[in-house]
């Protein structure tokens, strides 16, 4: 269809204006995604029109128009990640029969979006709502894991409390944890966050690589001694790479392969 690589031109003119940090001028535009100077001012010009881009006359450049907030926020207002995660908790919940959780990182602290669990199971501290310190929790690693190193010590410029005398204590301690977790793919808590109770998250990515939110699953330690963790966190990790794959994501390179 004719439309098409117009639509596909668009959208990538939106792409790039939303990850610039400013306005950007046309030629940079067409430079960018390999345009022809004719075809991006015409292109522009029909965006501006309904509003999606909006041109800056001072500055001779081009940034995001009104049209493109509207729809990022109505984004937002129908719950997507929570709606895209549901059936994958639930899923995950009924293979290993325990707590699964969906946590994004706010500032320092995990928030929790999700929680799915077995008839009459144990409750957690954790539950939709509540935050806890993302350096003691297996899904704020599992997010931390994945940013720049810069961003982690700016979260992490004091003191690190503690719940239970466990977890990292410095951001020495925390960076070689995050390491570790990076390399094999999850991240594990032990009784940081609460006694006898353990932890096994992995993360998911959005079309950038970056991280977006991690998948739990939360257990009774006795119930599952840590030599069966692998094989969790195998689940955990599968459940993350659908959740990739619906948010059309990708994980960052030299990432683990999914299981």
């Amino acid at each position: 269809m004719p439309q098409v690589p117009a639509a596909r031109r668009a959208l990538a003119v939106l792409r790039l204006l939303a990850a610039a940090p400013g306005p950007l001028p046309a030629s940079s535009i067409a430079r960018a995604l390999g345009l022809p100077r004719s075809s991006t001012y015409h292109l522009l010009t029909a965006m501006s029109e309904d509003g999606f881009v909006s041109y800056v006359p001072e500055e001779r450049r081009w940034g995001l128009g009104v049209a493109a907030f509207e729809i990022g926020s109505a984004y937002l207002r129908h719950e997507p990640l929570e709606r895209l995660a549901r059936p994958l908790l639930r899923r995950l919940v009924d293979q290993v029969g325990e707590i699964a959780q969906l946590g994004v990182l706010h500032g320092a602290e995990t928030l929790y979006l999700l929680k799915e669990q077995p008839p009459r199971h144990a409750t957690l501290v954790t539950d939709v709502g509540v935050r806890m310190p993302a350096h003691l929790t297996a899904s704020g690693r599992s997010l931390l894991a994945h940013l720049p190193p810069a961003q982690v010590r700016a979260l992490f410029p004091g003191r690190f409390v503690n719940r239970t005398g466990r977890g990292p204590a410095s951001l020495r301690e925390l960076r070689r944890t995050l390491a570790d977790d990076a390399r094999r793919g999850w991240s594990v808590e032990d009784g940081h966050v609460t006694e006898g109770f353990a932890s096994i998250a992995a993360c998911a990515f959005d079309h950038t690589g970056h991280p977006t939110a991690a998948i739990t699953v939360t257990f009774r330690r006795g119930d599952h001694p840590p030599e069966t963790w692998p094989s969790l966190a195998a689940r955990v990790r599968a459940s993350a790479a659908s959740l990739t794959a619906r948010l059309t994501g990708r994980p960052p390179a030299g990432s683990p392969p999914a299981p």
